[in-house]
């Protein structure tokens, strides 16, 4: 038994660093993915509507909800990836996040092999990779989320429970701050070849010995009415007829970042591109992609900056790739007189996220940026722009971007967190100083050890009026009055039995429990009987984290931590559960699973606390369907569960501690389960609803 506890303790201690591995790898890609796309919420919805195109389906969705889409889908990722870091509702997220991988996976699977979209998008404008890449990426993450859901337990917590809702809320909040600071003005980073110090004219240089396109032509002859296709190294004698050729590009060279740069004046037709760029001083170039959809709430700022321009003799002109009329219509709302020249589409799209935007270029340097909602004010256009600030480049560098970034919601969950920690340290300090005072007390002052308790406790369940309730209660204690019995005797009934109940039974003969209490102290929570209420109607017990609560109701081992601690505060003894499922079983997973029950939600008590813990074994493939676990069986997970008591708490307490067995134990099999060393009774379902059913059982112990 110690060699196979050893080994299971090194299977954990593996699994718990496989697992944790795979959750950190999730949240830094997730956390990066999410906030490069949320900060380029434009970008993001660019990338939505290529995708409706790829699927034949352009224009089905209006702008405003692609728009939404995007920011509700990066806040989401960004999201995910923080409550991952943090190990928040792990079970859920881990959840949510593998089938968001298994979703992106097909889609790059899809995307491989048709290839509409060259880049996912998946990292938006920040890295680029190939179709192939991507899908190498998401298989690596959909491993990763395959092994959190696996065991979303072992997730180390890098902050407690009562303080999750902080963080939670936080991160939403800060996520969807950003992408709505991103559209109002501009993103924060800016990851395109058009960014603020970029040169234009540089971007559309090839350098020297780039890698060149490759090209290869093949040439159809004809000779005695025969065709066939000819390659330069192998070309025919001039008897035959030369009848067609082609050019295919055979592999790709160096694209500059900018290759798709162009301004042509909309009155004359003339590319005035080397013009504009090789203009010696300042340029603005007002930069809207559909004038149609442009924005004119600003238009006065707009035309007060050109009039501004033309004092201080600055070209200006307005890119736009709408046509003549959306063009008239914009002069007629704005009074423009500014040139308008055509630019190509996606250009203008890539160059600002912002329709219309700004932009101020010095021999063809981008020196600034501005959205419709931010351009210069007045009073910043009163001299000459190389004495402003406008006029110089931003002194925000990359590096003081990411500083606040962490200032604003890095560092403060750091602090946060690290807050949590000092108070848990704090909490374990003075808790192991109690035990060891408890040491010492023990030292001096041994006793002989009593043997455990053996106890029978009966479940009523969702059972019985009040009135049968208290009858059959009155009917249980006549008799275990009358025959006294060999065991400790609990009932534990439902929350309206509980004060009528009390009050019919001798609580020397036969303990109370309640089912169930709320994992909250107090307050708004409907429906809800908190640990308090149950003390205050006479109860000694409660039973906690029963398999039917588990499964109906989807309490977690976070839930059950929290009602073990004030089920205790409050002085109630707890009859805790823990038990597999058939398929767990058939898995031969019931050694580890029942671990994990224990460990996540009890194994966290001191010692002191634990003498108030009575263990219930209940295989749930057991529970009401008729089927009894073997004497055996039931024995051997009862020593199993008792040896990880030990491991945790020492022999001499797990040697104190009553376990139970739970699953359709009867009358008939009582006396045989009762007999093996380990079990030291049973928590009762049906068979507790018949007191000679149930005094069967207790009378199993004079047997």
């Amino acid at each position: 038994m110690e060699k196979s506890s050893t080994y299971i303790s090194t299977k954990a201690r593996f699994i718990g660093i496989l697992v944790n591995l795979c959750r950190f790898v999730l949240a830094f890609t997730f956390i990066f993915s999410g906030y490069v796309k949320a900060i380029d919420p434009i970008g993001t919805q660019y990338k939505l509507q290529d995708y409706l195109d790829a699927v034949g389906m352009p224009g089905i969705m209006p702008d405003w909800v692609t728009l939404i889409t995007s920011v509700a889908m990066s806040g989401l990722e960004f999201s995910l990836g923080i409550f991952m870091l943090f190990a928040i509702r792990r079970r859920i997220c881990s959840k949510i996040i593998l089938v968001f991988m298994c979703v992106m996976t097909a889609i790059t699977i899809w995307l491989t092999i048709a290839n509409p979209i060259k880049d996912c998008g998946c990292f938006g404008d920040a890295i680029k990779l190939t179709n192939i890449q991507s899908l190498t990426k998401n298989i690596i993450l959909l491993a990763c989320a395959a092994a959190v859901v696996w065991k979303p337990l072992s997730m180390v917590r890098f902050i407690s429970k009562s303080t999750q809702w902080i963080v939670i809320n936080y991160t939403i909040l800060f996520i969807l701050l950003s992408s709505g600071y991103s559209l109002y003005y501009l993103p924060q980073f800016d990851f395109r070849p058009y960014h603020i110090g970029a040169n234009i004219r540089d971007g559309m240089t090839i350098p020297k010995g780039a890698k060149q396109p490759k090209f290869e032509t093949s040439f159809i002859l004809e000779k005695n009415g025969v065709k066939k296709e000819f390659s330069l190294d192998n070309y025919p004698d001039s008897t035959w007829k030369f009848i067609d050729s082609k050019t295919v590009q055979i592999s790709e060279g160096y694209i500059p970042p900018i290759h798709d740069f162009s301004i042509e004046d909309k009155n004359t037709g003339e590319d005035i591109t080397k013009k504009v760029l090789d203009y010696k001083g300042y340029t603005f170039l007002l930069i809207a992609p559909h004038l149609e959809q442009a924005d004119d709430s600003n238009f006065g700022d707009i035309d007060q900056i050109y009039e501004y321009a033309q004092q201080q003799n600055v070209p200006f002109y307005c890119l736009t790739a709408s046509n003549d009329k959306p063009i008239r219509r914009w002069i007629d709302i704005t009074g423009a007189e500014y040139p308008f020249c055509t630019t190509d589409e996606t250009t203008l799209k890539t160059i600002t996220r912002s329709n219309p935007g700004l932009l101020l270029i010095k021999d063809g340097r981008i020196i600034n940026k501005w959205s419709h909602n931010n351009l210069p004010s007045e009073e910043t256009l009163n001299k000459p722009l190389q004495q402003t600030e406008i006029g110089k480049m931003p002194d925000d560098t990359v590096w003081g971007k990411i500083l606040v970034i962490v200032l604003w919601f890095i560092l403060p969950l750091m602090i946060l967190t690290i807050a949590d920690w000092v108070l848990a340290w704090g909490k374990w300090v003075r808790n192991k100083e109690k035990e060891d005072k408890d040491k010492i007390y023990q030292l001096f002052n041994k006793k002989k050890n009593k043997m455990r308790k053996k106890i029978v406790a009966g479940n009523w369940k969702m059972n019985m009026n009040l009135q049968d309730g208290v009858a059959l209660a009155k009917e249980i204690n006549e008799a275990l009055v009358a025959d006294k019995p060999n065991c400790g005797v609990v009932i534990c009934t439902p929350f309206i039995h509980l004060a009528s109940v009390a009050q019919v039974l001798d609580q020397n003969v036969i303990g109370l429990g309640a089912e169930d209490c709320a994992n909250k102290e107090k307050g708004a929570f409907t429906g809800e009987v908190s640990a308090e209420m149950v003390k205050s109607t006479g109860a000694q017990y409660v039973i906690l984290g029963h398999s039917e609560r588990r499964q109906y109701y989807g309490e977690t081992a976070e839930i059950l931590k929290d009602k073990v601690q004030l089920a205790l505060k409050n002085g109630l003894k707890i009859i805790f559960c823990c038990g597999e499922t058939l398929e767990e079983r058939e898995g031969n997973k019931q050694n580890e699973v029942v671990k994990a029950e224990l460990a996540d939600s009890v194994f966290n008590l001191s010692e002191e606390e634990w003498k108030n813990i009575i263990l219930a074994y209940e295989p749930i493939w057991a529970i009401g369907t008729g089927k009894t676990a073997t004497s055996d069986q039931a024995e051997e997970m009862l020593a199993y569960i008792r040896s990880i008591v030990a491991e945790k708490y020492g022999k001499e307490v797990a040697e104190d501690t009553s376990i139970l067995y739970g699953g359709s134990c009867k009358a008939s099999n009582a006396p045989e389960l009762f007999s093996k060393p380990n079990i030291d009774g049973g928590l009762i379902g049906g068979a507790a609803l018949k007191t000679a059913d149930f005094k069967g059982i207790i009378d199993a112990w004079k047997k």
